[in-house]
């Protein structure tokens, strides 16, 4: 596990400067064997966190003219030796001195190994590490924010203080169970129910941040749905700004799904086109049907679109019976023109906004409207709020407040304590999953799988 690492840091392909990323206790060794920096030192005399002028030898040859960055454990990223290589962003170049690190003693390093070991070596805990390729992957200022936030390590304190509030809890109920002798009131004093009070408000204020943190990480996807020829494609162009999707007088002409991402003021909007819901004997036409009615279930926002210059029918009543009230924002197209629109049967929708997608009438107002659905006032500001994105912090927090629900059932019927330790120590437990204390090899294969080689 601890040998010595190397893989290229930088984009594969022509850029400025190319790094090779070594890690572990003979990078200097190796470094010694092919760097030769201008100053005639010995690489064991340069300075700690210095950055030498030097060139690449392969025996006698030349490989180029590199800076190399020299970096002494145990104060690096991953806690070992770290040595970067900074050479010309060729692609040849970049896979030369990546071959000639491997051929002195190197192994080309796995997928988020470099994070791994850090990981391993309790540089980062296991929220921290995934903060960073949430922060490699971020779309969005917002996004980022909120992954800048885990990185320094706002989630992993608040679980520290969780921890704590439990850990007292059970000296005092260990305390109880291991010397009946002392005499030692079972109930549970106020200051520590209190305690377990505070874990579940907390617990569920982070599972609750989930859903929202979900949307700005990865983006709030928006299907915008409605019968044909309502103006679903030009709402669409609008929003981009520009003619991605075709617009035509005739019913079914958008007949698959379009999918593009805007950034609404910091949060991802991914918006998907449908095809116009309605019954057709076309076939491909009906697939498209098919698709749009499964993404109105699994949107997260709907935008509803009627037609102001033509009367509701059945089959904008259908797509209004099928909408989930609490997602969908209703707009009503066309208000450039005669109104023959009685909105008055679709009382699903409790927020209509005016618009003409083709004039380019009330798209600002509309894009507010869906950033206040998103945000909700509750995350408007990520930098003062803890808010949670990652799917498996939401489900061991989850097994933490059941645990601790557990706890006031077990006293108020008046149950022995041993069941209160039990519950204690499965509440413990979930909270050390989340910042990786308790962890296994699949789990941590299936996180430092997605990252890059050289991170």
């Amino acid at each position: 596990m601890f040998d010595t690492i190397a893989a290229i840091s930088t984009p594969r392909g022509e850029g400025g400067i190319g790094i090779v990323r070594m890690s572990g206790s003979d990078s200097l060794c190796i470094l010694t064997k092919i760097f030769k920096p201008v100053s005639k030192k010995e690489v064991s005399e340069l300075r700690n966190f210095s950055i030498n002028y030097g060139h690449l030898y392969d025996g006698e040859n030349i490989i180029d003219e590199v800076l190399v960055s020299i970096m002494k454990g145990p104060n690096t990223y991953t806690k070992e030796d770290i040595v970067e290589i900074n050479c010309h962003g060729g692609f040849l170049i970049t896979e030369k001195v990546l071959e000639l690190v491997l051929t002195k003693g190197a192994r080309i390093a796995e997928l988020g190994e470099f994070t791994r070991r850090a990981f391993l070596n309790g540089r980062l805990d296991l929220t921290q590490a995934e903060a960073v390729i949430d922060l490699i992957h971020g779309k969005t200022d917002k996004s980022i924010s909120l992954s800048l936030n885990q990185l320094r390590g706002d989630l992993k304190e608040q679980i520290e203080i969780l921890k704590k509030q439990l850990l007292d809890v059970s000296a005092h109920v260990n305390v109880v169970l291991d010397y009946p002798e002392e005499g030692i009131d079972d109930p549970l004093p106020d200051d520590l129910v209190d305690n377990l009070h505070n874990v579940v408000s907390t617990t569920d204020a982070l599972i609750k941040s989930y859903n929202k943190g979900k949307m700005i990480k990865e983006g709030v996807k928006t299907a915008i749905v409605g019968k044909p020829n309502v103006g679903k494609s030009s709402l669409l162009n609008s929003i981009l700004r520009e003619e991605r999707a075709i617009v035509t007088h005739i019913a079914g002409t958008t007949r698959d799904i379009i999918e593009e991402v805007i950034n609404l003021n910091g949060i991802p909007l991914v918006l998907v086109d449908t095809a116009g819901i309605r019954k057709t004997d076309d076939l491909v036409e009906n697939i498209g049907v098919e698709k749009s009615k499964e993404l109105i279930d699994k949107a997260d926002l709907v935008l509803f679109v009627v037609d102001n210059s033509r009367e509701l029918d059945e089959e904008d009543l259908k797509i209004h019976e099928r909408i989930d009230a609490d997602k969908v924002i209703g707009l009503i197209n066309k208000t450039d023109v005669d109104s023959k629109l009685d909105i008055t049967p679709l009382t699903k929708i409790k927020k209509w906004i005016k618009i003409s997608a083709l004039e380019k009438i009330g798209i600002d107002s509309m894009e507010k409207e869906i950033y206040n659905y998103v945000v909700s006032g509750q995350v408007e500001d990520s930098s003062q709020k803890l808010v949670i994105t990652n799917v498996r912090h939401k489900s061991a927090l989850e097994k933490t407040k059941q645990a601790v629900e557990n706890i006031f059932e077990t006293i108020d019927m008046g149950l022995p304590m041993d069941l209160i330790a039990v519950d204690l120590k499965e509440a413990l437990d979930s909270l050390s999953e989340v910042t990786g204390e308790i962890s296994n090899e699949d789990l941590l294969d299936h996180i430092f799988s997605n990252f890059c080689v050289g991170k």
